[in-house]
């Protein structure tokens, strides 16, 4: 059966048929409205207290970032709107609790499902966590868990909630398959946390497999099979184990430089969200942060985080990095992300309004807070600033003239700082690309953020199912405005970085070695992987493939002439 790879690796096990038991509820009519609506509280009570574990436990295995969104669950069981809806339904219908939070939690989850970004609608799964959760504790109900597994399995599940995979027991658990979700799915995102092969969106599968069958995972075709013969289980092995191979050999190379076989040195940083990921950018062998994304701090709280809690952050993440570069990009709000405790306006198109830098810029008192803790860190170690969504030089001087305003602040306070703290930009925009000449002149270095340079640039939401197979960064048009962006860096003597998802790719990573991108930034565990690919090519062979790629017409034409440049490098062949 085939499905969307979430994480990738081979996993051989048993199945684990993982589900809720249905739940017979009554449906008549109650006689004591105030019954139901005491069991209602009472269970929010007991919610309220197996998410406060769940976050410790998720923070303990996941990492802050992660274990940010049972914060939000916990935002959820106590929003005003579901407890409106259900005491509504209990007092206006007669009904009982159960019925009623069930229809409140459904249409909260519909309207969850209806919207456009494939990020909001994955939010649905939250919202049924938390429904459920809230439903078993007013029942009086056991709920079944992944966290005291007695053998090491392959979980099957129609899908997996945010609560399921922070409590399960990571040792026990190879590989995931769900018959639902996407890359951008909850499941996925922690598969690729805990490094668990994992496939998703693999439809009816449960209704094919049952517990104890032998399940194969082959999150690199994105396939799985069942009950495979002996001699595939062999092959199997050998695959996996080939595999494991090649990660000892990767993590050999460490602490050496990502130069090609000809000299050509480039730099391997790593994205981040929260001091908790820095084990892995250690780990990994990372030369720098190249995206810090602070928004995680602010979405991880009952309101903004104080200068000094954000002071605190920024120079623990410093110090571990010693005197490595750490980029930190302001706060990046709205769109798909929001904040709790902080209203942003109804918007049709979201992605194209009142965010990021905007935000900012219109909220200066939020901005300086951050500046300042930003600027205090930077005594610590190599801090730049990193500004996002830039369309326009009037931003950038606006920027500047907050940075330097806070600057006399500080300096008239005796507080200590980096007065050469770098600034830089943000490239996610077609205004920015044609005006990156002009730019160049105005700050410190670029970094390419290319998940919205794409989407804006081919007009393509790049969280909408029915027409993402439009949405390519390896897009004829993408690729001739990273190398203008680049080009342009160059000719007024700034580097050019990239903190987009295409970093990580290793097709796009030949060509944008070629275009002499300085500095690539992804997941901390991809940098091996490319470190070593870099190191086996030659940039003249890759200038040569370059040259060849930008006469090509299409996206489907650049995939499949890297695919076999990318099989050649591998071998070491001479392209």
């Amino acid at each position: 059966m085939k499905g969307i790879i979430a994480s990738k690796g081979i996993a051989i096990g048993k199945a684990y048929v993982y589900s809720q038991d249905e739940i017979e509820l009554d449906k008549s009519n109650t006689n004591d409205i105030n019954i139901e609506i005491d069991k209602f509280n009472s269970g929010k009570d007991i919610t309220r207290i197996q998410l406060t574990e769940v976050i410790k436990r998720a923070t303990k295995t996941l990492g802050e970032e992660k274990a940010a969104v049972f914060h939000a669950h916990l935002t959820m069981l106590d929003d005003p709107a579901l407890e409106e809806s259900v005491i509504n339904k209990i007092t206006e219908n007669k009904i009982r609790v159960e019925i009623a939070l069930r229809e409140a939690i459904e249409e909260i989850s519909t309207i969850f499902e209806s919207l456009d970004s494939e990020y909001m609608r994955e939010r649905a799964s939250d919202v049924r966590d938390v429904g459920q959760r809230l439903l078993y504790n007013i029942l009086g109900k056991t709920i079944q868990s992944l966290q005291n597994l007695e053998n090491e399995v392959i979980v099957i599940a129609n899908d997996l909630v945010p609560s399921d995979t922070a409590t399960m027991d990571t040792n026990k658990v190879l590989g995931f398959i769900t018959e639902v979700g996407g890359q951008t799915s909850h499941t996925a995102i922690m598969a690729r946390t805990l490094e668990i092969p994992a496939i998703v969106g693999c439809n009816n599968c449960l209704s094919m497999i049952n517990n104890n069958d032998t399940i194969i995972v082959d999150a690199i075709k994105g396939e799985m099979i069942i009950n495979p013969s002996d001699d595939v289980i062999d092959c199997y092995k050998i695959i996996k184990q080939d595999l494991e191979e090649d990660k000892k050999k990767l993590e050999a190379i460490k602490e050496l430089k990502a130069i090609t076989k000809d000299g050509h040195e480039v730099e391997l940083y790593a994205n981040i969200g929260t001091v908790k990921d820095m084990d892995k950018v250690i780990k990994n062998g990372a030369e720098g942060i190249g995206l810090y994304r602070t928004e995680f701090i602010y979405m991880d709280g009952k309101e903004f985080p104080t200068e000094e809690e954000q002071f605190n952050h920024y120079k623990t993440v410093c110090e571990k990095m010693e005197d490595k570069e750490v980029i930190i990009r302001t706060l990046d709000i709205g769109g798909d992300k929001g904040l709790p405790y902080f209203q942003f306006p109804e918007e049709l198109n979201p992605f194209l309004g009142w965010r990021a830098v905007r935000m900012c810029l219109d909220n200066i008192d939020i901005f300086k807070t951050q500046i300042r803790a930003v600027l205090r860190a930077s005594h610590y170690g190599n801090i730049s600033f990193m500004i996002p969504m830039i369309i326009s030089i009037e931003e950038i001087r606006q920027v500047k003239e907050i940075i330097k305003l806070c600057k006399n602040e500080l300096k008239s306070e005796g507080i200590l700082f980096n007065d050469e703290i770098k600034i830089g930009i943000m490239i996610e925009t077609p205004s920015a690309v044609m005006l990156a000449d002009k730019m160049a002149k105005e700050v410190d270095f670029f970094s390419i953020g290319t998940n919205d340079l794409t989407q804006y640039t081919l007009a393509v939401d790049r969280g909408n199912e029915s027409i993402s197979k439009l949405y390519n960064s390896l897009h004829p048009a993408v690729l001739k405005s990273i190398k203008t962006v680049i080009d342009a860096s160059h000719s007024a003597g700034i580097k050019t970085g990239m903190c987009g998802e295409l970093a990580s790719d290793e097709r796009a990573a030949l060509i944008l070695l070629a275009m002499g991108l300085d500095e690539f930034s992804m997941s901390a565990s991809s940098i091996p992987v490319i470190k070593d690919l870099i190191r086996k090519v030659s940039l003249a062979d890759m200038e040569k493939v370059l040259g060849n790629v930008l006469e090509l017409n299409t996206s489907d034409e650049i995939i499949n002439y890297m695919d076999n440049v990318l099989e050649n490098c591998k071998k070491e062949q001479v392209i």
